[in-house]
């Protein structure tokens, strides 16, 4: 055993090696996963009219692989179509997901993609930080702040990772452009809020374009072979950001367990 395998290593980027194991990820045993469709396991099909039909399956989703893979309790808080503000509006009061009784130590959150487009329909304005820190809820940005600070109070040690939204060479320039805003943005938060960090997959994913389709989409969504790669690069990332902040992750296992370690 070489414990360089298991501590920061500075020439290593977040996704230089895929774990299969799931790594210091499985140091968190409650994990609640705050998404759209590609967090749900959604696959499209046409039917036999050829019209589009999109179907959660949970089951597939890349939570669900991280639940099997390290054993943990991993909730899908997530729908196809999931914005920020549907999220907040109507979304979780409806399915209980302010339940203190769900309180998690970890919660990941992909949430953008509908965003964007609710924002390029001229539905709402995409915003900035200062909207997080006046709860502005009329911009995707005070309804993103608004979800962490509600989860904050449930469980207010646990900790945050802020998923971008990967590059995809088919997109078009204005959605890449809020893309990009959102991942600046993503990295705005993690200052703004403590045990948050962001999950930059438009900087080290790779890119979801002609290659990544051709092997791993089913129409316009992922299919099962591309939510377990994505639950991979997922749980990959979170253990080189243990790793690299072993400090920050000492007292995982006392999350909301009540116990307070005054050291």
């Amino acid at each position: 055993m070489k414990i360089e395998e298991f501590i920061k290593n500075e020439k290593e980027k977040p996704l230089d090696n895929i774990l299969s194991d799931g790594g210091f990820t499985a140091i968190f045993r409650t994990i609640a996963c705050i998404g759209d469709s590609l967090s749900s396991g959604e696959f499209e099909t046409l039917n036999e009219k050829g019209e589009r039909c999109y179907n959660d399956f949970y089951d597939y989703s890349w939570g669900q692989f991280i639940a099997r893979c390290i054993g943990s309790k991993v909730y899908n808080f997530s729908r196809g179509g999931m914005t920020a503000k549907w999220y907040l509006d109507t979304f979780a009061d409806e399915n209980d997901l302010f339940n203190p009784d769900k309180k998690c130590q970890c919660y990941i959150i992909a949430l953008g993609v509908n965003d964007v487009s609710e924002v390029i329909g001229e539905k709402y304005e995409f915003g900035n930080i200062e909207d997080v820190k006046k709860d502005n809820l009329e911009t995707f940005c005070g309804n993103y702040g608004k979800i962490i600070k509600k989860y904050k109070e449930i469980s207010p040690d646990a900790k945050f990772f802020l998923m971008s939204c990967p590059f995809n060479s088919f997109d078009e320039e204005k959605r890449n452009i809020l893309y990009d805003k959102q991942q600046s943005f993503l990295y705005d938060l993690c200052k703004y809020f403590d045990n948050s960090y962001v999950l930059d997959f438009r900087k080290y994913a790779p890119d979801y374009g002609k290659e990544f389709k051709e092997n791993f989409n089913l129409l316009g969504h992922l299919n099962p072979a591309g939510y377990l790669i994505t639950a991979k690069m997922v749980m990959s990332y979170i253990d080189f950001i243990i790793r690299n902040n072993p400090r920050d992750f000492d007292e995982v296992g006392l999350i909301n367990t009540g116990i307070k370690n005054y050291k």
